[in-house]
């Protein structure tokens, strides 16, 4: 790479954090990878990863990023939102399934050249008021010209959870509103049933009727685990939720899981320039007062890669080194001896945690990785192999 400045993605801890998880919630069977947004910025190469860790069908958010799929696996991909109609053949031609999401769109899909077997999921708006069919009766009418339609396969049924549903009535209240649009539908006839995604998966129970599940931030490294505290704040949480799940009449939910799972992204860049400098001097836009003598270390990382001076500090042979300035494509940071030009210097990783960084930020996991552009430079490691991929 020309630039020293890569997202460093283990395979091989996506491959075992899927089998941890297969291993922990057993009962499914189709267990859908979310690859958004290229797989959460790790890059789409992950699909192989995951296929080897027991993944056997995945989700995407568009078109384009299920055609970027395609030059990695043939397996079955789901395109979560309703795409432009005049694509359906690219759907068609790659195997792509398309969600389904209202009556009008059903109407105007059944006007479309579907020459060859076109897979369907019809999305349920039980609650999130962002896509999906809100009545029994639109449903109900959709499934049977979809039906009538000898190419077109109704392949499954879904919903999305707005909540944890650990604290407030939203994850029963959708459950039940689900059940209620979907009430003349034999689930038994529908090959696919998914509800659940990360955080509702290690929360809930199974329901009993759901085959198949989306798994999201969770393959990468995040068990949604929230440990019981013994602080006086921790036990005045508690009895806030005992109180709400007591108020609403909550099904019955976890807060902790035993999930072994590693985030399989860290982010390295490395020192291209020393300098000398006193007490006195500025360094940077924001002109960052110097209080003590010491060096300036000049990194090739900046907000244009989502690596701001927010991050506060970056590591150096596992001691740490304060951020003091930040700009588009650098930051500097501050030493008080000199660092050799071309030193390695971990952004996250093994030395700084992710969910150290998004405490300092004020973010989620979902919100870092998505902020990690895609001029950075991606190392993937498969096996023994790695592999460097420009997205």
């Amino acid at each position: 790479m020309q630039r020293k400045t890569y997202a460093y993605i283990d395979g091989n801890i996506l491959e075992n954090n899927i089998k941890e998880i297969k291993k922990k919630y057993p009962d499914y069977k189709y267990y859908i990878g979310v690859v958004k947004n290229n797989a959460y910025h790790h890059g789409m190469k992950c699909v192989l990863d995951m296929i080897r860790g027991g993944i056997n069908y995945f989700a995407v958010s568009s078109l384009e990023e299920a055609l970027a799929l395609r030059k990695y696996t043939d397996y079955p991909v789901l395109i979560l939102e309703p795409i432009s109609l005049e694509f359906v053949s690219d759907a068609i031609n790659n195997n792509i399934t398309l969600t389904v999401e209202s009556l009008e769109y059903t109407k105007e899909l059944l006007k479309e050249d579907i020459y060859s077997e076109l897979k369907v999921h019809l999305a349920i708006d039980s609650g999130m008021n962002r896509l999906g069919f809100q009545t029994r009766k639109e449903l109900d009418e959709a499934l049977k010209l979809l039906k009538e339609h000898k190419k077109i396969v109704v392949e499954g049924l879904f919903t999305h959870f707005a909540t944890s549903g650990v604290m407030d009535p939203h994850w029963d209240n959708q459950v039940k509103k689900f059940l209620n649009i979907t009430k003349n539908i034999d689930f038994k006839e529908i090959p696919m049933v998914h509800l659940g995604r990360s955080l509702t998966l290690v929360n809930h129970p199974k329901l009993e009727y759901a085959n198949a599940v989306r798994l999201g931030i969770i393959m990468y490294g995040f068990s949604q685990s929230r440990k019981e505290g013994t602080s006086l704040r921790s036990k005045l949480q508690k009895l806030k939720r005992n109180h709400y799940q007591k108020k609403y009449e909550c099904s019955k939910t976890f807060l902790e899981n035993d999930l072994k799972l590693n985030t399989a992204m860290s982010l390295y860049t490395e020192v291209i320039s020393t300098r000398k400098v006193h007490v006195g001097d500025v360094v940077g836009y924001n002109a960052y007062p110097i209080k003590e003598d010491g060096y300036i270390l000049t990194l090739p990382v900046g907000y244009a890669d989502g690596v701001t001076k927010d991050y506060k500090e970056v590591a150096i042979e596992s001691k740490r080194y304060k951020i003091v300035s930040d700009c588009m494509d650098m930051i500097m940071v501050y030493s008080e001896t000199p660092i050799k030009i071309g030193t390695k210097v971990e952004i996250f990783g093994r030395t700084i945690p992710i969910s150290s960084v998004t405490r300092r930020l004020g973010l989620n996991s979902y919100h870092l990785f998505n902020q990690i552009s895609d001029r950075v430079v991606r190392v993937h490691r498969s096996n023994d192999i790695e592999e460097e991929i420009t997205y």
